[in-house]
């Protein structure tokens, strides 16, 4: 289950279905509601001053159509069009709508479409994560009262130790300490670089120098792939072997 939340405005210019799918927002636990909006003008200039994730938008409205606004919004803001009128169903997806709700819609028809957006966002956002991580060359860690820099490309290994982390080196016979859990930092490291092989270690992909049966060899040390991370392990031993 996705823990991200998703801001939203709802553009409508009937009161009632404006207050509809406000109680509907309200029920759902990811939707997070920043205004609701009776014309596409009064949602346009709110947008400018904070964008949204998604908007729930009419279609029929005076002065600016829903259809017609949504061909201005930013690429990053999304749209699930709410309409009574099924023949714009067509154009929705041209302007690549997450989803298209035909009123009179109920709850269980808006869920499925936030569900929609939830999905869409979750991809999206980890995907972005995912590039920052991969991007990273190296690492700040308090250790001794300093901030120190670690290159990651000098990182044999991470060695946890219960609330603290030992960092292993490249021509450094002694490890740095650090107050931090391995899950924490697996969080931010490279996931093509760095697999996390036991309960108390994570590994640099890239150092391996060889794989025993169920143990790794990095820099004369020994460490057992234990059963929890032995499948992704595996993969990795496949996509690489010749």
């Amino acid at each position: 289950m996705s823990n991200i939340k998703i801001t939203c405005v709802i553009v409508d210019d009937e009161p009632m279905a404006l207050n509809l799918v406000e109680s509907y927002v309200e029920k759902t636990p990811f939707l997070v509601l920043k205004k609701k909006c009776s014309s596409a003008i009064e949602a346009m200039e709110f947008i400018k001053q904070e964008p949204v994730d998604l908007l729930f938008l009419d279609i029929q409205m005076p002065d600016l159509t829903g259809l017609e606004f949504s061909k201005m919004l930013p690429k990053e803001t999304r749209v699930v069009f709410t309409t009574a009128f099924d023949q714009y169903a067509l154009e929705g997806f041209k302007v690549e709508a997450l989803d298209y709700l035909l009123k009179p819609f109920d709850y269980a028809e808006f869920l499925a479409a936030a569900n929609k957006a939830n999905h869409w966002f979750t991809l999206s956002k980890g995907k972005t994560q995912n590039e920052v991580s991969e991007g990273k060359e190296f690492l700040f860690v308090k250790s001794e009262y300093k901030q120190l820099r670690i290159k990651l490309s000098n990182v044999l290994y991470f060695e946890g130790l219960k609330d603290y982390i030992k960092i292993w080196l490249k021509d450094n016979p002694k490890p740095i300490l650090t107050l931090m859990s391995l899950k924490s930092l697996q969080e931010e490291l490279p996931e093509t670089q760095f697999l996390r092989v036991h309960r108390s270690f994570i590994v640099s992909l890239k150092n391996i120098e060889v794989i025993e049966r169920s143990q790794i060899i990095i820099n004369d040390q020994r460490i057992t792939v234990s059963e929890q991370y032995k499948p992704a392990f595996l993969e990795f031993v496949n996509s690489n072997s010749i």
